[in-house]
């Protein structure tokens, strides 16, 4: 198993900090794993039917436990929110640790009843900065679910892929009390695959797939909400510009995304023609996740004309953008020039597969991706 440095740390600061912390991310991306390197004086795994069992009374159980109280696969007993805050209220002398698969629901409960004593960290897969430099093309390809990554053959991970969406649509989906037949989800998230680094067109799903604007949101917040969607919204401040105001989605996971387009080797990812749209989305997660902010703070911005930046945010008062290119030496383009103007960048990265980094512009660096350190570095002054 690799050394998940960055996420141990987040993680820790958090517990020091807080008298919960909550750990949200997909099922398998490892969050019992690193639960379990923590010093956890009581370990609850609500899918265990003895655990289960024992908090059936939860405040007879939970009031008699010390120090740090982990409890797993909370989603499955939310009303265990409520005795928490009580406990951490009344017992100065108890932490939990609470992990759940389930984002928007979860978030939602728990901030009713803990409000200020909770800290949430979302723990995806492997981090490029989990793997070796040579491996971050495996990474891409594989994904980062460690028992994707870590398989044998790229042929033993294509499986375990296929596996993991047969058991997320019929079982993990259905557990979360979601009600969408497992087949319609299935052909939904392989349209989604399609439109993967594109702009979201609701009716023109739709219309594809036979069902409302409003179905289509719908099933579009469950993948998201379960960590398997990504949607990017649009920056559209000046409301003077023709701008794009449709968000973008992206697969989350590239792995689950090749596995959704039957790619199941590396050949056939080269050979095939969403290899720049599959490389964007592995690249902006890899900078979004080292930039360390909310998911809500990244942004794109777009021109009906055609002017673009594939991922904006702000950073104290200032404004940053990142383009992907895959290509062997990207230079400057008249979208790059009027994104400087219009949205008055600080500095604008171009993310590339290559091996040095060297200026366009002033404000434009090109960027290796497999430079991109832990944490973001700003440039100083």
């Amino acid at each position: 198993m690799l050394n998940r440095k960055v996420d141990f740390k987040e993680i820790k600061k958090s517990i020091s900090d807080f008298r919960v912390t909550a750990i949200l991310g997909p099922r398998q991306s490892g969050k019992t794993t690193i639960a379990k390197q923590f010093s956890v004086d009581e370990y609850f795994d609500l899918e265990n039917p003895r655990d289960l069992a024992r908090l059936q009374n939860p405040q007879l159980t939970l009031e008699k436990c010390k120090g740090l109280i982990a409890i797993d696969e909370i989603q499955r007993k939310p009303d265990l929110f409520p005795v928490i805050r009580y406990l951490v209220d009344t017992n100065r002398h108890q932490k939990y640790l609470i992990l759940g698969s389930a984002s928007r629901n979860l978030i939602r409960q728990s901030s009713e009843s803990l409000a200020g004593r909770i800290s949430f960290f979302t723990l995806l897969g492997f981090r490029k900065n989990d793997v070796n430099v040579k491996d971050i093309t495996k990474l891409w390809f594989r994904g980062g679910f460690p028992l994707s990554f870590l398989a044998l053959t790229n042929e033993t991970s294509f499986k375990w892929r296929e596996d993991y969406i047969k058991t997320f649509l019929e079982m993990d989906i259905p557990n979360l009390g979601i009600r969408i037949p497992a087949d319609t989800l299935r052909r939904f998230w392989q349209m989604l695959s399609f439109y993967h680094g594109n702009i979201v067109n609701l009716s023109e799903i739709g219309r594809s797939f036979g069902i409302s604007d409003t179905t289509v949101s719908h099933y579009i917040e469950v993948l998201q909400g379960t960590f398997m969607v990504r949607l990017l919204q649009p920056w559209h401040v000046n409301i003077g510009k023709r701008l794009v105001k449709r968000p973008k989605l992206y697969i989350r996971d590239t792995g689950l995304y090749h596995s959704l387009l039957s790619l199941e080797t590396e050949k056939s990812l080269f050979a095939n023609p969403k290899l720049g749209s599959s490389w964007e989305g592995f690249a902006l997660d890899c900078v979004w996740r080292s930039i360390g902010k909310a998911d809500e703070l990244a942004y794109f911005w777009a021109t009906h004309s055609g002017a673009e930046v594939d991922l904006f945010w702000q950073h104290e008062g200032e404004h940053w953008a990142c383009e992907f290119k895959y290509s062997d030496a990207p230079t400057m383009t008249k979208s790059m020039h009027i994104s400087l103007e219009n949205l008055k960048l600080e500095k604008l990265w171009v993310i590339y597969p290559g091996k040095k980094r060297y200026f366009i512009h002033e404000k434009v660096e090109v960027f290796p991706l497999s430079d991109i350190p832990a944490y973001w570095k700003y440039p100083t002054a």
